[in-house]
């Protein structure tokens, strides 16, 4: 969704969020899986009201977002390329996937395009080994891709408004 974040007034979608919890920090991962699902990612400033409400600090909050993959600090584009470099996907060549990815693209694995329409990241086992190498665009999986593959799927989604 990629919204920006007007997390400091009263009347935010962050406000409405935090009022469907107790001020329990057993509620941290629910209430950061919602700002993820609205903003996108999970800003500073939306950890900050987070840290106030449940009176915790914000190096915890810190914490827990990077410990879980699902929690981004910085937005991702509207497309999210995702490179399986577990094993069998990295011994069949997805590290080849993420570079031509990347030269397609012109970003590194973690960032987004200046135009805020892809990101890049490499993930570990998906749980599609029988179909190594994949990488998956927003959650659809790509299964025994190809350079030539990437090449097409980023074209179509370039090409898609």
């Amino acid at each position: 969704m990629n919204k920006s974040c007007n997390c400091g007034e009263k009347t935010s979608e962050l406000d409405g969020i935090l009022s469907k919890y107790e001020k329990d920090k057993s509620n941290l991962i629910q209430i950061l899986n919602e700002v993820q699902e609205y903003y996108g990612y999970v800003p500073t400033k939306a950890q900050e009201e987070i840290s106030k409400y449940l009176n915790i600090e914000m190096a915890e909050i810190y914490g827990v977002i990077t410990f879980y993959s699902r929690f981004t600090l910085k937005p991702k584009g509207k497309y999210n390329i995702a490179v399986c470099l577990g094993t069998a996907c990295f011994v069949k060549g997805s590290e080849k996937l993420l570079d031509t990815a990347k030269e397609a693209l012109k970003i590194k694995e973690g960032e987004t395009t200046p135009d805020g329409k892809f990101s890049l990241e490499a993930t570990r086992c998906i749980g599609a080994c029988g179909l190594a190498p994949v990488f998956t665009v927003n959650n659809e999986v790509y299964g025994k891709a190809t350079p030539e593959l990437m090449k097409k799927v980023i074209e179509e989604y370039k090409n898609k408004e």
